[in-house]
């Protein structure tokens, strides 16, 4: 088991940049990804960015260029540098982990952060 903790959270106008993270409670050699994921009001939770054990990155076409999905081993700590937000990006954000070889199969999700950008 592994707990998961985000923060960095907030409100900030459009074209601000945030940065979320995601401190994991212990090393889990199992895991093979960790992603961030969001949920709108009203609308499906959606995958934002991945970041593989191996190192290879997926981000959803509307955050392409914006947002990058990094890590810090030795810290257990990952995460989302959101930069040029938009009114859109407005969501509770989610740090997930998953043990699975299915990229859309998470296993351990934090409580979520959320995100407001104004316009």
């Amino acid at each position: 088991q592994v707990q998961l903790v985000e923060s960095g959270g907030g409100l900030v106008q459009a074209g601000g940049s945030l940065r979320l993270s995601c401190a994991a409670s212990r090393s889990m050699p199992s895991i093979n990804a960790m992603g961030w994921y969001r949920q709108a009001p009203g609308k499906q939770r959606e995958l934002v960015a991945a970041l593989t054990r191996g190192g290879k990155t997926n981000y959803a076409d509307s955050v392409k260029g914006r947002f990058t999905i990094s890590r810090d081993n030795a810290k257990r700590t990952m995460y989302l540098q959101m930069n040029g937000l938009k009114p859109e990006d407005t969501a509770v954000y989610y740090c997930a982990a998953r043990t699975t070889s299915d990229p859309y199969e998470y296993d351990y999700w934090g409580q979520g952060t959320q995100v407001t950008v104004s316009s």
